[in-house]
């Protein structure tokens, strides 16, 4: 055993008994690697990566490898999910030097922490065009020996261009009293949406070629562009991505839930790992698209991937777990893929039609084996098969039911069971919005059940600090930006199917803390950690769209809902300050700015800010709440709270009433929700 015993991470307890030498990053590790003057080695990955198992098979269980890494290297292993500061500093490192990124990250750094070389997957032997390890390590170490000045030369001009490179977005002072209808322009919006459509795969969906990784906020803007101009491209894109990713083996058609990505155009084979933000974020781009098309396809999908979270990802308590393994038995997709004459001996006469609908031959489409997919949309196949189109729907429920039942007898993927606050934030906040959407009161439920989770197990008492993991009843590492953003995002959703004020109080408070521990006053933006943090050596701003939406982009429209709910302008300036200096790069990279892209269409859409006084509010508001209104922001109760603007001196005797206000004018109260409706739909500032 190594050190790594005594940590809680599973993929860093995954190589406890690696013959490696592992330090978890630390003051014990890089103390060390001062005082012996050896370079550190840093690897970076996280349980559900399968490549990380196979390097680690390959190399970090050879005992001559691990003898070498040893003597030579302060070894230490860091879990990106854990750290993600780190990660993005080495791999942004790894990008600059290589031109590549991904999983696992092997950097190395001087005993000063700064990076000077690194790569990702290294293979035992020459392959596929790639150096050893063994051979990279020995070339550093004599390197290190021969030219080590010259290595730490490279090591400060990388460390600088790492610098230089956050100085990313600074507002310019021309934009400072410009007003905001010169400042965000349809022509904006209209050039994001042509250069998304330029970037799409019209026939499998997506964007770009292989791999494909879903772009939940890209598909999100088409639709809200869709519903604010009537662009039926924009719409006919986002639903053929939807429709051919719900129909592909990216999705788990027996279970339910999202993988990370396809390896191929057609998403037929992802790497099988399932991660907690992948599924929220389906969910809640599933929402509005149901929302918009009313298609109850929609509605099944998310109630199907909210299932699978709440069967493998929910921990009694109410907190959700991280992922789940590609990988069981050492065997990447082996617990989800099928041979036909498995399902031949399970489905028995229903057998031949459901094989045909879901791809499965006896040779396979994949590895000689299956994968369930859809390659003709119900609709057409009925008919083609002349089949009545309830009885067919009703067999492949249960036939889907009996394979999940012979499925569940199979050795499981393992379990990455450590809770992170941002990706539950994102949970949370689907959860939230399917409740909404759906009006489902058990959805409420486990929203406000994960909520209490969050408090009671990731806020340091009498503050509104946080912590970053949580596992074996210990929270860890002090919360990043995208913790703090993603739960005030939580927050004001989740006021929204419960109109509990505590909800919008906590967003405020964590919204302040925001300000005060990760500020930038220079460029208006956020530091993605906590100003009390020694550890790194820069301090990154990160405002693209990774594989979770930046925390910038969030924060700025938190600072924009959050200035109206508590009568800040200064929040509202903020934001607008800090989406002023993203434009000119969301229109030339919209796939990398979705959510900030989402942000201008507000701006230019205008906020539609609905009171609701009385009673009766409940039922009121369930009425527009089907609707999709992207831009609204909604505020319920009994009776007059001043202590919110959009609540203040509204409540009538023996009366439920609805005002709306738009671009800073109120007009009169209204007592229906359809009357409502026909004047929310009146305002657009597309029109």
């Amino acid at each position: 055993m190594n050190r790594l015993i005594k940590e809680t991470s599973p993929y860093l307890l995954q190589h406890a008994h690696n013959p490696v030498d592992w330090y978890p990053w630390g003051k014990e590790a890089l103390d060390k690697a001062e005082k012996e003057n050896k370079i550190i080695l840093v690897s970076i990955g996280y349980a559900a990566c399968h490549w990380c198992h196979v390097m680690e098979r390959e190399s970090f269980e050879n005992e001559q490898t691990a003898k070498f890494m040893n003597e030579h290297f302060i070894n230490i292993k860091i879990d990106r999910e854990e750290r993600p500061d780190l990660d993005h500093i080495y791999m942004d490192a790894v990008q600059a030097i290589s031109g590549s990124g991904g999983w696992p990250l092997n950097v190395f750094l001087t005993p000063e922490k700064k990076p000077f070389f690194g790569g990702t997957y290294f293979p035992p032997v020459q392959a596929y065009n790639r150096s050893s390890w063994i051979e990279v390590l020995q070339g550093l170490t004599q390197a290190w020996k021969e030219k080590k000045h010259e290595i730490e030369a490279q090591a400060e001009n990388l460390t600088a261009y790492l610098t230089q490179s956050n100085n990313i977005g600074q507002v310019k002072n021309t934009a400072i009293n410009v007003p905001t209808e010169e400042l965000f322009t349809k022509t904006d919006c209209h050039s994001i949406a042509e250069n998304i459509l330029k970037t799409a795969d019209k026939e499998w969906g997506g964007f770009g070629s292989a791999p494909k990784f879903p772009q939940t906020f890209t598909i999100q803007y088409l639709l809200q562009y869709y519903h604010f101009t009537g662009t039926k491209d924009a719409l006919q894109q986002a639903l053929l991505s939807l429709d051919k990713m719900l129909q592909g083996g990216i999705y788990d058609h027996v279970g339910g839930g999202l993988a990370r990505y396809s390896t191929d155009r057609e998403w037929l084979a992802p790497h099988f790992e399932k991660m907690l933000y992948d599924n929220a974020l389906l969910i809640i781009v599933l929402c509005d698209a149901f929302q918009i098309t009313n298609d109850k396809k929609y509605e099944q999908a998310i109630r199907k991937t909210i299932s699978f979270v709440q069967e493998e990802l929910l921990s009694e308590a109410g907190g959700f777990y991280a992922a789940l393994d590609a990988d069981s038995e050492g065997v990447e997709g082996k617990y989800y893929v099928w041979q036909k004459s498995e399902i031949e001996n399970i489905l028995g006469n229903d057998a031949a039609l459901f094989c045909t609908y879901l791809d499965i031959t006896a040779e396979g489409n994949w590895e000689e084996t299956n994968i369930l997919r859809v390659l003709t949309p119900i609709d057409e196949f009925v008919k083609v098969n002349k089949v009545d189109r309830n009885e067919f729907e009703q067999m492949i429920e249960r036939s889907l039911q009996k394979l999940k039942s012979v499925r569940g007898k199979r050795i499981k993927p393992l379990l990455d069971d450590k809770i992170i606050l941002s990706w539950n934030a994102l949970m949370l906040n689907a959860v939230s919005k399917a409740a909404y959407v759906l009006q489902d009161k058990i959805y409420r439920q486990l929203a406000e059940k994960n909520f209490q989770f969050i408090i009671t197990n990731f806020k340091k008492s009498d503050s509104f600090e946080l912590q970053h993991t949580f596992k074996n009843g210990i929270a860890k590492y002090p919360a990043f930006l995208d913790d703090y953003a993603y739960l005030i995002e939580a927050c004001i959703s989740i006021y929204e199917i419960t109109f509990d004020t505590g909800y919008l109080l906590n967003a405020q408070g964590w919204c302040n803390y925001v300000i005060e521990y990760f500020n930038d006053e220079e460029s208006k933006y956020f530091f993605f950690t906590n100003k009390m943090q020694d550890d790194i050596i820069v301090r990154k701003k990160e405002i693209y769209d990774g594989a979770v939406p930046s925390g910038n982009a969030v924060m700025a429209l938190n600072l924009f809902k959050l200035s109206v709910i508590f009568d800040r302008a200064n929040w509202r300036k903020r934001s607008e300050d800090m989406l002023s200096g993203i434009v000119p790069m969301a229109v030339k990279y919209p796939i990398s700015f979705g959510v900030w892209s989402r942000f201008l269409l507000l701006q230019i859409a205008g906020l539609q800010e609905i009171s609701i006084v009385g009673k009766n509010f409940v039922s009121l508001n369930e009425k527009i709440s089907i609707a999709c209104i992207p831009n609204k922001l909604t505020m319920c109760s009994f009776v007059d709270n001043n202590d919110f603007p959009m609540l203040a001196y509204r409540f009538r005797e023996n009366q439920t009433l609805a005002y709306l206000c738009y671009n800073y004018s109120c007009a009169a109260p209204f007592d229906s929700a359809d009357e409502l409706m026909i004047a929310v739909r009146m305002n657009n500032g597309f029109n």
